[in-house]
C-alpha cells in the first residue's frame, strides 16, 4: 500500500499540470454537453460523460480516436433508434428490446471498426428514451466537440490511467 501510494504522489509530482489540465477541459467539454442536453436524457448524459473521461484521461486509446468517438455513438443511436422501433408492450418485453439495442450497438461497432463502450449506452438510452431529433443532435455536437478538442490539443494529452 505505501508502495502505490509513492507512485501516485510521484507521478502526481511529474504530470500534475497534465491532471489539472485535462480535468479542467474535461469539465468544460462536459458543461457544454450539458448545455445542450435537458436532464431528462440522463442515460445519454451518462455515455457522453463516459465518453469525456475516455478522451481525457486515456487519450491515447483506440477508443478515444474521433473515429471511434463519432462512429461508435452514431452507431448507438442507429442501434438504439431501431430497437424503440420495435413493440415492447410488456416489461419484459422493453427490457429484451434495451438488452437487443446494446448488444446489437456492440456488433456493429465490432464490424466496423467504431468500438467505443459509451457508445452502447448511447444505444440503451436511446431504445429507452425513443428517438428524438434533438438528441440525436446534442449527441452528434457532442461528440464531435469532443473529438475536436481530442485532435487540437492531443499533443498536449497524456493517459492518466
Amino acid at each position: 500500500m505505501k508502495r502505490l501510494i509513492s507512485k501516485i504522489v510521484k507521478e502526481l509530482r511529474l504530470y500534475w499540470k497534465n491532471y489539472v489540465f485535462q480535468s479542467l477541459f474535461a469539465t468544460l467539454a462536459i458543461f457544454i454537453v450539458l448545455l445542450t442536453l435537458s436532464l431528462q436524457e440522463a442515460v445519454i448524459i451518462a455515455s457522453i460523460g463516459a465518453t469525456t473521461f475516455i478522451v481525457f484521461a486515456m487519450p491515447k486509446s483506440i477508443t478515444a480516436k474521433p473515429r471511434n468517438v463519432i462512429g461508435g455513438h452514431i452507431v448507438g443511436l442507429i442501434s438504439g433508434s431501431l430497437c424503440a422501433l420495435i413493440p415492447h408492450p410488456l416489461f419484459i418485453h422493453s427490457i429484451m428490446v434495451y438488452s437487443l439495442a446494446v448488444g446489437f450497438s456492440i456488433f456493429i461497432m465490432v464490424i466496423t471498426d467504431t468500438e467505443h463502450p459509451p457508445a452502447s449506452g448511447t444505444a440503451l438510452g436511446v431504445a429507452i428514451h425513443g428517438f428524438s431529433l434533438g438528441v440525436t443532435i446534442a449527441v452528434i455536437i457532442s461528440v464531435v466537440i469532443l473529438s475536436l478538442i481530442h485532435h487540437l490539443f492531443k499533443r498536449y494529452l497524456r493517459d492518466l490511467t
